[in-house]
């Protein structure tokens, strides 16, 4: 698949706007991020960034409530969706290519001009309040906010992207949020994307009047987003200081988390790049060591795999279990081993070469999907500030020589964060 030529035009009011053509699609994705997840939050705004993402819904100028926006989106065949993470929140809807530029009026509309109604953001409280109740009910998603407060502590990045229910509840004001909004969502530190059929929005450059007329209409639509300063630095990721954390829960089973630091550089693509084909060697696939020995050879858990992740300056490799609780704390003594036996020993060239066709392939089969294009798109620019082209991000992949690898691996030292959620202790899992 061959994605060029991709296009970038910066708009008046500071806004890249990137058109990623994909042939063979009839579909069209139009996404807007910018960067204020949550680990631009103050300690009192801790998810404000994801309640705001839910109350721009509401609706906007030309569609000023919730049922003029799903209506809208309906009436054109259209999906609409957003996410909030650490990194960065995200706006995008699908459509088919000639309905596309209904799709970009609809999005910038409330994006750009949201109303942010008093009365709606009261009901939208109880909703998110909601939400919260129902990720702590869920053991395997209380690990995953327990894991990132271990390796993070009380930094932004150690925080949940939800926020505290009494936050929610007592403490966020509509002035609050606007303040929030003004702050953060500065054109200049954001991107846009129109992702796939590009026809409907005059292609990335064609030389007809009717498709230059298209994608100027488009560049107007995008010209919705108000000008703001720049914001400030967001505070740079902790030292890592390792932690053991526990949420004890009466139960046969328990979901294990295990964070390490690899000692990459992140700003080098090449490196993340190696990373991830580190990660998918050690537990991304079903060849993997982690899902051969733990679950396959030993038995010790339904779930394990390691994913790995880079923020805009520190990596972080995790690796996961769910498992039966009297097997917990022999698997985390084995996966700390199999981890040891990769840094000492280095992985073999057969499964990375294996691990390199497996990963490449995997991204190259999600890059089939505009909106996954779109979202990678969106952490390459903003988290990045690198290229867009879905092509590079799967060619280096495949150019990962073995040495690299083995690299990441002896970096991978035994200082690692633990959470556990289940019937143990700190000191069992020390």
């Amino acid at each position: 698949m061959t994605v060029a030529p991709i296009t970038l035009v910066t708009l008046p009011n500071g806004l890249p706007l990137y058109r990623i053509p994909i042939p063979g699609t009839r579909a069209t994705t139009i996404l807007v991020a910018f960067d204020a997840g949550a680990r631009t939050e103050r300690p009192e705004e801790n998810g404000m960034a994801h309640f705001l993402e839910h109350l721009v819904f509401k609706g906007g100028e030309d569609y000023p409530t919730y049922r003029d926006v799903n209506d809208a989106a309906e009436r054109i065949g259209a999906v609409l969706n957003a996410y909030t993470s650490h990194d960065l929140v995200a706006f995008h809807i699908t459509a088919r290519a000639s309905r596309a530029l209904e799709a970009a009026d609809l999005l910038t509309d409330f994006v750009g001009r949201p109303r942010i109604d008093a009365d709606e953001l009261d009901r939208e409280r109880g909703v998110v309040v909601q939400e919260i109740a129902r990720a702590n009910d869920q053991p395997a998603v209380m690990a995953e906010h327990l894991i990132d407060e271990a390796a993070f502590g009380d930094h932004p990045l150690g925080r949940s992207v939800l926020g505290p229910a009494e936050h929610i509840r007592e403490t966020f004001t509509r002035d609050g949020i606007l303040a929030f909004r003004s702050r953060q969502w500065s054109p200049a530190r954001a991107s846009a994307f129109v992702v796939g059929n590009l026809r409907g929005v005059g292609g990335a450059n064609g030389s007809s009047q009717a498709a230059a007329k298209r994608r100027h209409a488009l560049e107007e639509l995008f010209g919705r987003f108000p000008e703001h300063p720049v914001p400030a630095p967001y505070p740079p990721a902790p030292l890592l200081e390792p932690r053991v954390l526990v949420h004890e829960r009466d139960s046969n089973q328990s979901h294990l988390r295990m964070s390490y630091r690899p000692a990459i550089d992140v700003s080098d693509p090449a490196q993340r790049a190696a990373l991830a084909i580190y990660s998918t060697l050690l537990g991304g696939s079903m060849a993997s060591r982690l899902f051969d020995e733990i679950r396959e050879q030993r038995g010790l858990a339904y779930s394990v795999h390691s994913i790995a992740h880079a923020y805009s300056d520190v990596p972080v490799l995790q690796l996961s279990a769910g498992l039966e609780s009297s097997k917990c704390v022999e698997a985390l003594h084995r996966m700390r081993e199999i981890v040891a036996e990769l840094r000492t020993e280095g992985p073999t060239e057969a499964e990375v070469e294996r691990a390199r066709a497996y990963a490449a392939g995997a991204r190259a089969i999600a890059f089939e999907n505009t909106g996954t294009v779109a979202r990678h798109a969106a952490q390459q620019t903003i988290v990045h500030g690198e290229d867009v082209d879905p092509d590079r991000a799967i060619a280096l992949l495949d150019e990962v020589p073995f040495s690299a690898v083995r690299d990441v691996a002896e970096t991978v030292e035994d200082r690692l964060s633990i959470a556990c959620v289940g019937p143990h202790t700190v000191e069992e899992l020390t």
